[in-house]
Parts: structure tokens; sequence; C-alpha cells
């Protein structure tokens, strides 16, 4: 029990101050090009349905 103690004490101490400028940016604009992906993919899907288009190669 002492060994996850301290596991979990150096986890905490590594990642207290984890915050940079560079990091935080980087997880805006990679939530913001997810946003505008899946965006995109629902657009293109409602595109296909709308035209007619069949989903099947039977």
């Amino acid at each position: 029990m002492e060994k996850i103690t301290l596991v979990k004490e150096i986890y905490t101490e590594a990642f207290k101050n984890w915050r940079s400028y560079i990091l935080e940016n980087y997880f805006k604009i990679f939530s913001w090009l997810c946003f505008v992906l899946i965006g995109l993919a629902i657009y293109a899907i409602v595109f296909r349905i709308s035209t007619g288009f069949t989903f099947s190669n039977i």
C-alpha cells in the first residue's frame, strides 16, 4: 500500500503545473478541429441522404 501511495504522490507532483501556453492552445485548436470535422461528416451524411445516395453495393 505504501508503494501505491508513493506512485500516486509522484504522479500528482509531476502533473501539478502542466498548464503551459503552448499545450493549452494546442488542446483548444485540436478540439475546434475535431468539432469542425464532426460537423463536416454530419453534413456529408445528410447531403448523401438528401440526394438519394444508396449506401449498399448490392
